[in-house]
C-alpha cells in the first residue's frame, strides 16, 4: 500500500499529540483484539471526552477502529499494514539523492 502525499502528511498530523501517539502504541501493544475505552484509559490515563476526542482524530486518519460491541465501544489499532505504510513512507526514497561514493578517487 503506497501512501499520497496528502495522506501521509492527515496521518501524521493525527499523531502529532503526545496523547494521542500514547493512545495508537498502547492499541498497537494490545495487538489486533483492541480495549475497550475503560481499559484503554486506564493504560493511557486520557480518559472521558478528551479520549474520545483523540480517538476520533485517529479514526479519521485511519490508523484506529472502533467497533460497537454490546454496551461497549472497543478501540483497536488499525491494521498492522496503515501503521507499516505510514512508516514504509518515510523510508520508501531513503538516500536516494545521497552522492554515490566516487570510484576515481581510490589510490591504488
Amino acid at each position: 500500500m503506497k501512501l499520497s502525499l496528502e495522506t501521509a502528511a492527515s496521518q501524521f498530523a493525527a499523531l502529532g499529540s503526545e496523547q494521542r501517539l500514547s493512545v495508537l502504541n498502547t492499541l498497537v501493544r494490545a495487538g489486533s483484539d483492541g480495549l475497550s475505552m475503560g481499559q484503554l484509559g486506564e493504560r493511557t490515563s486520557v480518559t472521558g471526552s478528551t479520549l474520545t476526542h483523540h480517538l476520533k482524530i485517529l479514526a479519521a486518519a485511519g490508523l484506529v477502529t472502533q467497533t460497537k460491541q454490546g454496551r461497549s465501544m472497543i478501540c483497536a489499532g488499525a491494521d498492522f499494514g496503515v501503521v507499516q505504510a505510514l512508516s514504509d513512507y518515510l523510508l520508501q526514497n531513503c538516500c536516494a539523492d545521497a552522492p554515490e561514493p566516487n570510484k576515481d578517487h581510490h589510490h591504488g
